[in-house]
């Protein structure tokens, strides 16, 4: 255990790297051979406005990892924050440093984005892509980004995270986002023995059906305890039967133009219009927390 986090500790940038690139390759491939929908469109074009939104993240975060650095090491010097409470071996630290920062900085963020109308402005950028891969989970506007950033942060200092676990979890969440955009055909089965404990493919697709209550249901980026515990998960009965997108921007034109898309935010805010539940989906558990 302790090599491991020594190695997080200074991962080389190459290895971050890897993990980003390597794992949108491999889905990429995976995609092709085994894909849940076969969408006709432009995958070179829609990867390139979402890796686009990938290039903004990465320069926010470069030019805030100051901070984030800085809160890990003054936690860790000074003894503050949960993981300090008692003492605790470092397999412990491990898997609660990195549940409580997925529930944090993942979960609790996305939740927010949801329920505050300024910062789901932004937030919906993410929600309108129509087709769905494993380049959607890095398209996030620049303001989202931000405040994924902040609440990690908050996270780090309310649990007291040293930077060795913190690097480890965002290799996690990298992961995991290609994990459970891509646009594969997972066994139900084994996806939903999966989903009692992790973020799956399909647990994470209901999240991406264009009308509420799905698109307020399952929140999670790692782990599904999160919605199971706070009651926002949901399943449906045939994952094939989801329509991508978001019920207030479903023109096509307006979601393939980065700049427009990159001006949502600051545009009239638009009430959802689409149905309740969906007639083409039947929600086997859920809760609406409008």
């Amino acid at each position: 255990m302790e090599s491991l986090i020594a190695f997080f500790e200074e991962i080389p940038t190459i290895w971050r790297a890897t993990i980003l690139i390597g794992g949108i390759f491999l889905f990429w491939v995976m995609e092709g051979v085994i894909p849940l929908f076969r969408f006709q469109y432009n995958k070179y074009r829609h990867a390139g406005i979402n890796l686009t939104f990938t290039l903004f993240t990465a320069i926010i975060g470069f030019g805030l990892a100051g901070v984030l650095y800085f809160t890990s090491w003054w936690v860790a010097e000074n003894q503050f924050g949960l993981l300090y409470l008692v003492e605790l071996p470092l397999w412990a630290k491990i898997i609660i440093g990195v549940m409580l920062l997925d529930f944090i900085g993942a979960w609790l963020v996305h939740w927010v984005e949801h329920k505050v109308k300024w910062m789901w402005k932004f937030h919906l950028i993410h929600h309108t892509d129509t087709t769905v891969d494993v380049t959607t989970g890095l398209r996030h506007h620049p303001g989202e980004t931000v405040f994924r950033i902040f609440f990690t942060i908050m996270g780090v200092f309310l649990v007291g995270v040293p930077i060795g676990i913190v690097m480890l979890y965002q290799s996690l969440s990298v992961l995991f986002a290609h994990i459970t955009h891509a646009n594969i055909n997972m066994p139900v089965q084994v996806d939903r023995a999966l989903s009692y404990l992790f973020v799956t493919p399909n647990m994470h697709k209901i999240h991406h059906h264009y009308t509420q209550p799905l698109t307020d249901t399952n929140y999670g980026n790692i782990f599904a305890i999160w919605d199971r515990v706070f009651g926002t998960f949901a399943e449906v009965d045939d994952i094939k039967n989801l329509k991508y997108g978001i019920d207030t921007h479903m023109d096509p034109e307006e979601n393939d133009r980065l700049g427009n898309l990159l001006k949502i935010p600051f545009q009239e805010y638009r009430p959802p219009v689409g149905s309740k539940f969906g007639d083409d989906v039947k929600i086997e558990k859920s809760t609406d927390h409008e």
